[in-house]
């Protein structure tokens, strides 16, 4: 029998909070210290489980040098770490998006190895234990989030041997001969290997994670079960997922269609239109879509302005160099192609270096005929999920890169290879001229699934699993 958990307490590098900018709709006062809840599938997922379990999320705020006193909002305590500029630039700018981010995408990008990095990143992961340990009850459950806290579990071990202890790696897990190049492979392998629920986005990640324990950290494996000091911990999948019956609402309101109407009409009301909505990474694969795009209006088999593209390319990382060249690199392409294909107030490219809120992101989605989503290598993507979501016309196509965990479950989608440009252009095709319906088979199949897994359901598989783990070692 599964025992009941006393408390949870959500570790992440950030709070599931962002400054407000004044006060909340119909209420005199915005929150405690101007903080509102951050829009984003993990905190709807884990808010309702905190607010009914007395839990608490310990992250830092996003601004650094700031030290902030514990508080609450939306029912559940909040439980700042401070990080200095520093610290920010080595551990999290370094070391977590320099070294870790690039080397477990494939090495998409150049991983920098900086022994200063890696260590303000102990330095940084200390301090989240050491808080975290403060913060918790006795025999609480406590959920790590994501690669820049992988030493945290191990960490913690030590310090409070009856907690229950789960990591979720948000991104890839690399393979064993690229994971080998990190010098510090033993420690981070060490690290995780302190909780007792390791959770991948796809099975292979959880399999590279298993090789790579056996490889650096001699240990002991069956099946997903790794045996360690005399105590067992699992490593498995446990594919993210998002609110899909909170985007389906927002999808069906006649202001969100009537938004949608609104931007096709601003847009020339195209026979085709075609998106992208990405972070601007090099890991998303935003130049080879602009490189398919423009090739097939080369070769004549899409022309503006019966066919355009808008791509959203929300801002990352703009103090980071390699960041700056590739936000050169993609608008560089957008203006060949447009040079080249464009008309009078009619661009090929519609591109749109900025976010959105979420209900014109939803109006996006459906006013599109085709998502292109093609990263080069993705832990998941969520947008390929949310386009679906939003689609409960059951019009519209999804073009979707093999390299994501989305591809796993969305296998009605036209799956590519985005490194192989003419099977992307064929992909494209494929999408825009399917009958009506082909796209509804291929959309309502998604859609069930989409709707079948859906945040709760990935947060409830998580905690029940690791549960299970940790009564299994007691």
């Amino acid at each position: 029998m599964v025992g009941r958990r006393s408390s949870l307490v959500v570790v992440a590098n950030r709070l599931p909070v962002e400054h407000a900018n004044g006060p909340l709709p119909g209420d005199d006062a915005a929150f405690e210290d101007d903080w509102r809840p951050s829009p984003g599938g993990l905190v709807t997922a884990l808010a309702p489980i905190l607010k009914g379990s007395g839990g608490k999320w310990v992250g830092w705020s996003g601004s650094a040098g700031e030290e902030l006193a514990p508080f609450s909002i939306e029912g559940f305590d909040l439980v700042p770490v401070p990080l200095s500029s520093a610290e920010v630039a080595d551990y999290y700018e370094g070391f977590s998006n320099a070294t870790l981010w690039p080397l477990y995408h494939d090495v998409t990008g150049r991983p920098f190895f900086e022994r200063r990095w890696w260590d303000a990143y102990v330095k940084v992961n200390h301090r989240f234990a050491d808080v975290t340990a403060a913060s918790c009850d006795r025999g609480a459950t406590v959920w790590v989030q994501d690669y820049q806290l992988q030493l945290v579990p191990a960490m913690l071990r030590r310090k409070r041997p009856d907690l229950r202890i789960g990591w979720f790696n948000h991104i890839p897990f690399p393979g064993y001969e690229i994971y080998s190049r990190l010098p510090w492979r033993t420690q981070v392998i060490q690290g995780l290997l302190g909780a007792d629920l390791l959770g991948f986005q796809r099975r292979d990640d959880a399999a590279n994670f298993l090789r790579a324990a056996r490889g650096h950290a001699d240990v002991t494996t069956r099946g997903s079960v790794i045996e360690v000091a005399g105590r067992r911990l699992r490593a498995g999948a446990f594919p993210i997922s998002i609110d899909s019956t909170s985007l389906d609402e927002l999808a069906r309101r006649p202001e969100t269609a009537a938004r949608a109407r609104e931007l096709r009409a601003s847009l020339g009301n195209p026979d085709v239109l075609l998106l992208g909505v990405d972070r601007l990474d090099y890991t998303k694969g935003i130049l080879h879509r602009l490189r398919a795009f423009g090739e097939l209006l080369d070769e004549g088999h899409l022309r503006p302005p019966r066919a355009t593209l808008v791509q959203v390319a929300t801002p990352s990382r703009e103090r980071v160099e390699e960041y700056r060249h590739l936000r050169d690199e993609v608008e560089g392409i957008v203006g060949r192609i447009n040079g080249d294909h464009g008309h009078v107030g009619q661009p090929a490219i519609h591109y749109l270096h900025q976010s959105f809120p979420r209900e014109e992101m939803a109006a996006l989605y459906l006013a599109a005929d085709v998502m292109l989503v093609t990263p080069l290598r993705d832990g998941m993507n969520l947008v390929a999920k949310e386009y679906v979501a939003c689609r409960h016309d059951e019009r519209g196509g999804l073009v979707l890169s093999e390299f994501t965990g989305a591809a796993d479950e969305l296998r009605q989608s036209y799956l590519v290879n985005p490194w192989d440009i003419d099977g992307t252009k064929q992909a494209i095709l494929r999408a825009t001229t399917h009958a009506r319906a082909e796209a509804a088979r291929r959309m309502r199949a998604m859609r069930r699934r989409v709707f079948e897994d859906d945040v709760h359901h990935w947060a409830a598989a998580f905690l029940g699993a690791l549960d299970m783990a940790a009564e299994g070692r007691r």
